[in-house]
């Protein structure tokens, strides 16, 4: 991959990076993060790192580190370093009329031949019925969890 971008940290910004990496205070992405501007510097205080060099010391991909070069020069250190916001804010898949007839089914008898409602049963009626058109197994799992409901 050609080197597109070059890093070139100030003497601050390389003493801001190194304490990131020494304090043990942030996350893991933004440690790995700090620790791939550090030894992508090509400023006078660094002896830069081949891209592949440095995403395999650090057990990510080349990508990953030149999208975090692109981000460092476009946008500067704090963006390079911070997780990008999504995009679009996911929607609510389910509302309350939803989270009211899981409820209203989980709190009825079970089928015939089962003791009491199984998160799966639940999916499989919920489709069954046409109240949604599919549904995973977690996703009425959290919206039991929601409403305190409890399977037993």
């Amino acid at each position: 991959m050609a080197n597109r971008y070059k890093v070139t940290l100030t003497k601050a910004e390389r003493a801001q990076l190194t304490e990131l990496t020494r304090s043990g205070k942030s996350t893991a992405a933004k440690f790995i993060h700090a620790r791939a501007l550090l030894l992508c510097d090509a400023g006078e205080w660094g002896e830069p790192w081949k891209v592949a060099d440095a995403a395999e010391a650090l057990g990510i991909t080349a990508r990953t580190v030149e999208h975090l070069k692109q981000r460092f020069v476009e946008e500067g250190l704090e963006a390079a370093l911070a997780r990008k916001p999504p995009r679009k804010p996911r929607e609510a898949t389910f509302d309350g009329e939803f989270d009211a007839h899981l409820t209203a089914l989980a709190c009825s008898q079970a089928p015939a031949g089962y003791q009491r409602w199984t998160v799966r049963l639940l999916a499989d009626k919920l489709v069954e019925l046409k109240i949604v058109d599919t549904i995973s197994t977690m996703s009425v799992q959290r919206s039991l969890k929601k409403t305190n409901c409890v399977l037993t």
